[in-house]
């Protein structure tokens, strides 16, 4: 029997249709292989961090798979492109983006991987929704939980309004 870890996704869109994308990518999970889809937040319109752009849409998916975390990243990259993702650089608008926040209590370090997400706890487009699926999920550096973490952020520049209920 395959061991499945308990994995948080974040999702993310500026690019029209910004709301099909990320429900194409949630249901798009649950196609990989040994996965399942445990459950998905509410989707978040949010305004980007960054340079000026479009708002994003965002939303958190938590799975239960049994792929190694550097062949999850491979499939997350695959499925991007699939769903329409164009290389634009850093901090530019995206089609979807699917960030590993958390991979069950490990920490991991590979090239273009760092596990718990280095920025997780001053991002309200990932607080809000992963409070709101996971509120007592612990860091696995810090043993915060995520709803401590979002009540001590204090970014109030990151606009954030929930969009539409679950995507799933």
């Amino acid at each position: 029997m395959i061991r499945r870890e308990r994995v948080f996704l974040g999702l993310g869109s500026n690019v029209r249709p910004r709301r099909s994308r990320l429900r194409g990518a949630a249901r798009a999970l649950a196609r990989l292989p040994g996965t399942r889809v445990v459950r998905a937040s509410s989707v978040y319109e949010t305004s980007p961090v960054g340079p000026a752009q479009a708002d994003y849409l965002n939303a958190v998916v938590e799975i239960a798979t049994g792929l190694p975390p550097v062949d999850l990243l491979r499939e997350l990259k695959l499925l991007e492109r699939a769903l329409g993702r164009r290389p634009r650089g850093r901090w530019r608008p995206r089609e979807i983006d699917l960030d590993v926040l958390f991979y069950g209590r490990r920490r991991v370090h590979a090239p273009g991987l760092a596990v718990p997400h280095p920025h997780w706890r001053e991002r309200r487009f990932v607080l809000e929704p992963l409070a709101e699926i996971a509120p007592r999920f612990r860091d696995p550096v810090t043993g915060q939980t995520v709803a401590r973490a979002r009540a001590k952020l204090t970014a109030p520049d990151q606009r954030i309004k929930l969009a539409s209920p679950a995507i799933l």
